[in-house]
């Protein structure tokens, strides 16, 4: 599982296909190994390092078999960002308004199982994602507002990623919120 997180990390970092490979080099280990638990959240891993590399065929394709995994084994944990995955990876393909339809219904469902979860981390992705889509369609109230009711239930590590990224989009999206008042 080193392995693979490993190069998710290098994926991420732009080093796409040396990731990609450490990441099937290291799925090849934990199959050998008779590793079963996990796999949504790897297949969503390596799905999201190939659409980093513009393969979104393959990154789809991937998550499709993460969400069988997810209905074969009733491992749900991952299960939202699985759906906000797909949603982003649509959306790469090309800019329709039909992909943007199966996008926001992707953004929509991962939203409703972030939430049935209670997974606050999950459903901020989520409505990031929903939130770019809204904007990208000229809804910047609605994103907004969709963003900045979950941005507010947190209030601690305002230095991650995901709640940089998301202060960085309210203030994009604007609205009637003083910005002031946001961490």
């Amino acid at each position: 599982m080193g392995t693979i997180l490993q190069g998710w990390g290098l994926a991420a970092q732009g080093q796409g296909d040396k990731g990609i490979a450490q990441m099937h080099q290291g799925l090849a280990a934990s199959q050998a190994a008779g590793i079963g638990l996990g796999w949504a959240p790897v297949l969503a891993q390596m799905a999201e390092a190939y659409w980093h590399t513009g393969q979104t065929d393959e990154g789809l394709r991937l998550l499709a078999e993460a969400l069988a995994v997810v209905d074969r084994t009733g491992e749900r944990w991952w299960e939202a960002e699985v759906h906000r995955l797909k949603g982003e990876l649509l959306l790469a393909q090309e800019d329709t308004r039909r992909k943007w339809v199966e996008a926001e219904e992707c953004f929509r469902h991962a939203l409703e199982v972030a939430r049935h979860q209670q997974a606050k981390s999950m459903e901020l992705r989520a409505a990031m994602s929903m939130s770019r889509l809204w904007q990208r369609q000229g809804k910047c109230a609605a994103a907004y507002h969709l963003l900045a009711e979950i941005y507010g239930w947190f209030t601690e590590g305002f230095n991650t990623v995901d709640l940089q990224e998301a202060k960085a989009l309210l203030e994009q999206t604007g609205g009637t919120m003083s910005m002031a008042s946001l961490p």
